[in-house]
């Protein structure tokens, strides 16, 4: 079966709209979000992000006690687990002096080893973070793209690695092509491509075989 990404994007986007992600005002708050975000909904991240904002600049967080991050995401769930994570993350980014421009120059794919070599941060959240902090084209491998593509009838390779390599091979390097792409699939599943899911209406209906087992 040839896979059509391009045409899942084109009836994505033309139901639901630009979609202006990544819900964050700063880039630094979308990757503490990226982390946050880790096993829970965006829902409890909001909170957390709520009770973090007196400190969301990259020095404050640096002096933060790993306990004091913990107590203050504590919404999130595996705070313990987060707040060590986010401390990890704050070693590598302080390499940088914190510059997300100095950042952006680096080879993508060094710059994508660096990030998975940090520890708790896996291949979902790297690309989350290169694509939306970084400005990185990236295709983003999540449950939701998973879903939706087998429903569609899509046979995707169970390696994250793979399934990505696959996808970007068949789209044009766009940054905000990628952008869009991975938030118009959260908000198809989260519209439609539900786990049990509401087909009427849905914009991929003619283009899907409704795999469901």
């Amino acid at each position: 079966m040839k896979h059509d990404y391009q045409l899942i994007y084109n009836k994505l986007y033309e139901h639901y709209g630009p979609q202006g992600w990544w819900p964050a005002e700063t880039p630094f708050e979308m990757m503490m979000g990226s982390i946050l975000v880790q096993n829970t909904s965006w829902r409890n991240v909001d909170k957390a992000l709520d009770n973090l904002k007196p400190f969301l600049k990259p020095e404050a967080i640096d002096k933060l006690s790993i306990d004091e991050l913990a107590q203050l995401i504590r919404a999130s769930g595996f705070f313990n687990i987060k707040a060590s994570r986010i401390k990890s993350y704050m070693e590598w980014f302080k390499i940088y002096e914190y510059d997300i421009n100095l950042i952006k120059k680096r080879d993508r794919h060094k710059l994508r080893t660096e990030l998975l070599s940090i520890k708790g941060i896996g291949p979902e959240t790297a690309d989350v973070i290169l694509l939306y902090a970084l400005d990185t084209p990236i295709f983003v491998v999540d449950a939701y793209a998973r879903r939706i593509f087998y429903r569609l009838g899509y046979d995707m390779p169970a390696s994250y690695e793979t399934f990505r390599n696959q996808v970007e091979k068949e789209l044009p390097v766009d940054l905000v092509l990628y952008n869009e792409f991975h938030a118009l699939l959260v908000e198809h599943a989260k519209e439609h491509c539900k786990a049990t899911p509401i087909c009427d209406g849905c914009p991929l209906f003619g283009i899907c075989d409704r795999r469901l087992d």
